[in-house]
């Protein structure tokens, strides 16, 4: 994952203006190992910049997403955002649903698909989503507690 001074720096070599906001930014995603809606980044910048907009923290988001120094992740419940990795090679993540836990893919599955000769792949995502060790155990213990026995259906 990059690090807070990674991002800023990326930023900076794009020709992005580093402003307090962005470096709060900056270091709110190079601190946090998981994934953020664009709604937890502007609760987090409300408390700080009071009258920010949800359209600056949005439209700020996607562009550190197109400068490369954001991931950005569709997940069931929306689009959540995470630090780009620090890995330079490409590659694909394998998510955990519950914690949101990374595994990286070390190779890439796009070759392996059947594209026609007609069609131009200029970029793509791949990701797995499932549950990780700890949380399969977590998952389980909830699939066998009764719920439904409790709560008198039968």
């Amino acid at each position: 994952m990059l690090s807070t001074e990674q991002i800023i720096e990326v930023m900076s070599e794009q020709g992005l203006r580093i402003t307090d906001q962005r470096k709060t930014l900056a270091s709110l995603f190079g601190e946090t190992s998981g994934f953020l809606s664009a709604k937890d980044v502007y609760d987090h910048m409300g408390k700080k910049y009071s009258g920010l907009s949800f359209d600056t923290v949005y439209r700020n988001l996607r562009v550190m997403q197109e400068l490369g120094v954001l991931e950005q992740v569709v997940f069931e419940d929306g689009v959540k955002f995470k630090a780009h990795c620090a890995e330079h090679m490409h590659h694909h993540h394998m998510i955990c649903l519950q914690c949101q836990k990374t595994y990286p893919i070390a190779f890439c599955p796009m070759n392996m698909t059947d594209a026609p000769d007609e069609f131009q792949v200029v970029k793509h995502k791949f990701e797995v989503f499932g549950y990780c060790k700890n949380c399969q155990e977590n998952v389980k213990g909830e699939e066998a507690t009764p719920t439904a026995e409790m709560n008198g259906v039968r």
